[in-house]
């Protein structure tokens, strides 16, 4: 069919014609039946496809109620139908003109930038865009409502698991909506608005995600109405995260929620603070690697005292420092809901212990606490050890990767011998020594609660694990099922206690790191060096050393006056050190060992000891040059 030509049906002008001029009917002259009848086909064809694509594609809302689409026929034979089917008895072309801008199917991807908001012009179809008409018949059917083109996000295909979890995924077809101009096939049809409550907060997420301008993730869309909901490692951002904060502040389904290495950041957090003021739900957060900062750490601290719902609260990696320390102390003392508290990975330094610590003291609510990887030295390990030792709730306390030191053991010796709540108690890598394990011993040794006790990474080696077996053998009430010394070498020593501790603790469970290899017994020295040390020690000739053996003068020395000379010079050499001395100086073997025969063998064993000195020097490495 040629484009650009004026068409007219019984007497109107076709909207999907390119002029914009009506003419009269008495100047048109008629167009031909078999371009008419090819016309109607198109547009018989082309509803016919937007009814199907309607009917395959649209989503049922929730509470939302339609009627029976009404068929082509009867919309082509609807009186006052633009559509209005010309008497003509010609038979229609069987080809119709396929659409230049429609596509198959696939699976598409919505851009983070912008949307496609119009489907694409066709040429000759009812789709195209910028047609409207002029005529006063077409006033009677009402103003068509006008409104912006967007993406609607309700009909998103949200069921795909292997889709990209932070874009939606739709196919093509649902990317557009019909023109302004578009005859709303489904005029009659009432919509009646759901007034059912969102428990997932759906819409509200929607909304929220248009309004910031972000593409909203599929993945938390398909897995919002879940009660444990995992969006870590999703890249979100602070912007990512206001609408899903939207969102979570009407779910009633989420109860446990994994928010950890999403950096959020400053605006991230304060959007969680505010969904937690709404939010009556959610019992376990995990906030972990979020990049928080210390000037969060106000903010969550009120948010948390205010909170009556969480129970366990995850805020490991976030930068806080000894400023806001202060404001979780506040947490630890004043919280009567939190239940487990880790504040692992964070930069809490000796002001940062000497904070926490008589707010571990006054707590009443917490039972584990995880201060790991932090750097509580000196005055802050023993506050926190302190705070322990008056603590009557807490049952766990992670303290592993400090460096407590030799002051933080004595502190903790203090805290076991008094605290009788405490069951596991982790020191790992604290640079406790072989002095601080047996001082921290004294307090196993009367401590009746604690059931594990972990020690591992630290420089005690297998004196220190032998001090806390044998601390824990002078307790008969002692509890303990678990010991961990991982990566320390113990000894023969230690596995004969440790089978002592077992028989008065037939369930303990121990873990080290391996048996210390055997010790290679020492390369005995050569007697002739002890000579030669005798000599050089008293500055002697060697003649002069000689001459003490030879009592005769006879510049020749039997066996029996050379073992003799070597006891009265005091020289310690035992039986076969002698033996393999006069072997060595009677090169001729006549049982007697002459001043020649002494002078050959010092000098030859003196170039040998100089040669393998040459030799190591020269294989040592070279120091570096600046």
């Amino acid at each position: 069919m040629e484009k650009g030509g004026p068409t007219e049906v019984s007497g109107r002008e076709c909207r999907h014609s390119n002029p914009r001029k009506k003419l009269p009917i008495k100047v048109v002259p008629e167009p031909e039946p078999e371009q008419d009848d090819q016309q109607i086909g198109i547009i018989k064809e082309e509803t016919e496809e937007e009814l199907a694509l309607l009917e395959s594609t649209s989503r049922p809302m929730t509470g939302v109620s339609r009627r029976p689409m009404s068929s082509v026929s009867t919309i082509l034979s609807r009186p006052g139908s633009r559509y209005t089917r010309p008497s003509t008895s010609k038979s229609r072309t069987s080809s119709v003109e396929t659409h230049s801008g429609s596509a198959s199917p696939t699976r598409r991807t919505i851009s983070r930038a912008s949307s496609r908001k119009s489907r694409p012009a066709s040429s000759g179809s009812r789709l195209e865009t910028g047609h409207s008409s002029d005529s006063d018949t077409d006033n009677d059917e009402g103003t068509r409502h006008k409104a912006p083109l967007e993406v609607d996000f309700a009909t998103v295909d949200i069921t795909d698991e292997k889709a990209f979890d932070t874009d939606l995924e739709i196919e093509e077809w649902l990317h557009f909506t019909l023109d302004d101009n578009d005859e709303n096939v489904n005029e009659t049809s009432d919509v009646e608005q759901s007034t059912t409550y969102d428990r997932t907060g759906r819409t509200a997420y929607i909304e929220g995600c248009k309004k910031m301008g972000v593409v909203p993730a599929s993945y938390f869309l398909r897995h919002m109405h879940d009660p444990n909901l995992s969006m870590k490692h999703h890249g979100l951002g602070s912007m990512g995260m206001k609408p899903i904060a939207m969102s979570l502040m009407t779910n009633t389904q989420i109860v446990k929620l994994d928010l950890s290495d999403n950096w959020l950041g400053h605006q991230g957090g304060l959007a969680v603070c505010e969904m937690l003021k709404e939010n009556c739900f959610i019992t376990f957060m995990d906030l972990s690697d979020n990049k928080f900062g210390t000037k969060m750490a106000e903010h969550l601290g009120k948010i948390l005292n205010a909170n009556s719902t969480l129970t366990h609260i995850i805020l490991a990696g976030n930068d806080f420092d000894d400023t806001a320390a202060l404001a979780f102390a506040d947490v630890i003392m004043n919280t009567t809901k939190i239940e487990y508290l880790n504040l692992s990975r964070n930069v809490f330094g000796e002001l940062g212990g000497m904070a926490l610590g008589p707010a571990i003291a006054e707590n009443s609510s917490l039972k584990e606490l995880d201060l790991s990887w932090n750097s509580l030295r000196r005055k802050g390990a023993i506050a926190v050890a302190q705070g322990i030792k008056h603590n009557i709730y807490m049952k766990k306390i992670n303290l592993s990767w400090n460096g407590f030191g030799l002051d933080g053991s004595i502190a903790m010796c203090d805290a076991l011998k008094h605290n009788q709540t405490l069951e596991e108690l982790n020191l790992t890598n604290n640079r406790i020594t072989a002095e601080g394990a047996v001082i921290l011993g004294k307090g196993i040794s009367v401590n009746e609660t604690l059931t594990s006790l972990k020690m591992g990474k630290n420089p005690m080696q297998s004196a220190g694990c032998y001090g806390i077996c044998a601390a824990i053998l002078r307790n008969p009430n002692s509890i303990l099922k678990e010991l961990d010394f991982s990566d320390i070498l113990v000894n023969n020593d230690f596995n004969e206690i440790y089978k002592q501790v077992q028989e008065q603790c037939p369930d303990m469970k121990l873990k080290h790191g391996g048996m210390e290899p055997p010790k290679k017994p020492k390369k005995p020295v050569h007697p002739m060096v002890k000579l030669a040390n005798y000599i050089q020690k008293n500055n002697l000739r060697l003649v002069d050393f000689f001459n003490k053996f030879d009592k005769d003068g006879s510049m020749s020395v039997t066996y029996e006056e050379f073992q003799q000379g070597i006891e009265e010079t005091g020289i310690k050499l035992s039986n076969d050190e002698v033996s393999q001395l006069l072997l060595e100086l009677d090169s001729d073997g006549d049982g007697e060992i002459n001043y020649s025969e002494l002078v050959i063998g010092h000098t030859g064993f003196q170039e040998q000891q100089d040669s393998i000195n040459t030799i190591l020097t020269a294989t040592q490495p070279r120091p570096m040059t600046t």
